[in-house]
């Protein structure tokens, strides 16, 4: 089914198309040999950047594309209905060049382009074992000696962590607490910087994410992003952008689970009928489009807060868990329509079922989500 999208303008519409072209060359057809083989499909990123859609919500004149946030995300969501691996590594890496966007020194911000038109995979290093939820609390450190930075820990689910380019580490520099944490970008290669075995995950097997051991790791000073001790904040502006990013990655997931379902609903025949034609399964499909309509409007109008400059992360807390949550309950239902065909890999739909669950993990859990809802509803 095609979306019936309301753009901002003529060149969004263009670029949706664009989008759409990529998926159907390079995209459909291809997840399911990648998740099989648990292969990461770096060549297929470097594309999608070199075709513009890596730098979508940066600046032009840093090598972006100066569109909208309620454009980029609908475009994470036209990529997640047919990978859901390549958009979440999509929105991975826009979240990993916030920091040097944002905060980073002149001589750092010329490493945009590339960040930007995807010859430089980024990584986003804030989770440890210890602690995900409590990022505050991470222990990892590291240590001014002279001109350098000594970094030893161990962080934990790292997206890319494999196969970035950079990584963006948030270490203790200080005192324990938020104000303690500063930001040090590294690039792949540096001795020191051990990426270990990816983690045998559930679903997004072609981008499962894995520890990264840093042992004495030194990073030049330079390689400060911001200010010393600004780490933990340049994490939460970060985030609460990369929520969004996950919302629109379940919306598309959840569209592509219904739009499958309605067309099995519709050639499946049982007693002499198709099974859409009976009222168990077509009000079934009909909640499952209800949640991504309104997931997809939830989503959209935080994102035209984020656009107009206006707060945004309560609304990208309730975007992000209702989102989520949707694709969850639709994918659920998707491989009940689908009956136990839906239980078979023959079918994309078992595989949507497991990657839905993730999306309520990452970037944030779905109580993490309440909590700031509800904190910003106690606080007025």
């Amino acid at each position: 089914m095609t979306v019936d999208r309301i753009l901002p303008t003529d060149e969004a519409h263009d670029l949706l198309d664009l989008t759409r072209e990529l998926c159907d060359r390079e995209l459909d057809g291809q997840a399911h040999d990648f998740e099989t083989r648990g292969a990461f499909p770096r060549e297929i990123i470097r594309k999608l950047g070199r075709s513009g859609l890596l730098g979508l919500p940066y600046p032009e004149e840093v090598g972006g594309a100066g569109q909208p946030y309620e454009v980029y995300l609908q475009v994470l969501e036209t990529l997640a209905g047919s990978w859901l691996a390549i958009a979440e590594a999509v929105s991975v890496h826009t979240l990993a060049c916030y920091p040097v966007y944002a905060h980073g020194s002149e001589r750092q911000r010329k490493m945009l382009p590339d960040m930007l038109g995807g010859e430089l995979l980024g990584a986003y290093c804030l989770s440890e074992p210890q602690g995900g939820s409590d990022a505050a609390s991470l222990t990892t450190r590291a240590t001014r000696d002279g001109d350098t930075w000594v970094v030893t820990g161990t962080k934990a689910w790292i997206t890319h962590g494999r196969d970035a380019d950079f990584y963006n580490v948030f270490c203790r520099t200080g005192e324990p607490g938020p104000r303690g944490i500063s930001c040090l970008l590294a690039d792949a290669g540096t001795p020191g910087l051990q990426p270990q075995k990816a983690e045998r995950v559930m679903g997004l097997r072609s981008s499962a994410p894995s520890p990264i051991v840093f042992d004495g790791c030194r990073l030049p000073a330079d390689r400060l992003v911001g200010a010393e001790g600004g780490g933990f904040g340049i994490a939460m502006e970060a985030l609460d952008a990369g929520r969004l990013g996950i919302a629109a990655c379940a919306v598309g997931l959840a569209q592509a689970a219904t739009d499958y379902a309605v067309a099995y609903a519709r050639e499946r025949e049982q007693f002499g009928r198709p099974i859409a034609d009976f009222q168990g399964v077509g009000f079934l499909l009909a909640d499952m489009s209800t949640q991504v309509s309104a997931a997809r409007a939830l989503l959209l109008s935080a994102a035209r807060l984020k656009d107009a400059g206006r707060p945004f992360s309560t609304e990208a807390a309730k975007a992000k868990l209702f989102a989520t949550d949707a694709a969850m309950r639709v994918t659920t239902d998707a491989v009940q329509v689908l009956g136990g065909a839906g239980y078979v890999s023959d079918h994309p739909a078992e595989r949507w079922f497991r990657e839905a669950k993730v999306l309520q993990i990452v970037e944030g859990t779905n109580q993490i989500q309440r909590l700031v809802i509800s904190r910003a509803l106690v606080k007025g």
